[in-house]
């Protein structure tokens, strides 16, 4: 009887050690889109070491997850945390509408900024955000006399304030913002003709 219950003991034992030792190691980790890719490596220094052209590399950018990608073709390179606009989920259609536009945009220009550290101007409203804004109005999603907007750029956050990007807090009014020391490399790397896409 005792011999019994000692090798029942230890059949238990070895089970529970077997399947602790066979867990899947990611079952307790964070998920896909909280890990940053290659985040303390500065994304020129990524650039060389690939031998990728700077002209190559282009910005994609993930609204659901919280993510900027600098992409070269299919290659993701390097992941920031981001936030946006006040309604994170839907495509702009309107000024006012605190959403963050979603398609493909041109850079306008790159300025210092006062508040936020650097500002990158997008090409918002391009050909496609005008069609998109027209459809909306001819639908009556949005009023005739609705204002398409614009301003639309990358920028950072006010001084103190990169809590806001842990936190996921979309604080704009549309933009795409991040922590100022990611502004400030971003801003270094970009040129006139780097694309971004933004989906959702």
């Amino acid at each position: 009887m005792r011999k019994g219950f000692l090798f029942q003991a230890l059949l238990l034992l070895f089970v529970i050690a077997f399947c602790s030792y066979v867990q899947p190691k990611h079952y307790f980790s964070k998920t896909t889109s909280d890990v940053l890719i290659n985040y303390s490596i500065p994304i020129g220094r990524i650039a060389d070491s690939l031998k990728i052209k700077k002209s190559k590399v282009n910005i994609l950018i993930v609204k659901h997850e919280y993510r900027l990608y600098f992409v070269a073709d299919t290659l993701k390179l390097k992941s920031y945390p981001v936030v946006f606009g006040f309604n994170p989920v839907d495509d702009k259609q309107k000024e006012g509408d605190g959403c963050t536009p979603e398609g493909t945009f041109k850079i306008k220009a790159k300025y210092p900024h006062k508040d936020w550290s650097k500002f990158i101007w997008i090409d918002y409203p391009n050909k496609d955000s005008w069609k998109k804004f027209q459809k909306a109005k001819d639908s009556g999603k949005i009023p005739k006399n609705a204002s398409i907007g614009g301003d639309v750029g990358i920028h950072g956050v006010p001084n103190g304030a990169d809590y806001a990007i842990d936190k996921k807090q979309n604080w704009t009014l549309g933009c795409i913002s991040l922590k100022n020391h990611d502004i400030d490399e971003i801003y270094d790397f970009v040129a006139n003709d780097t694309m971004i896409e933004i989906v959702k």
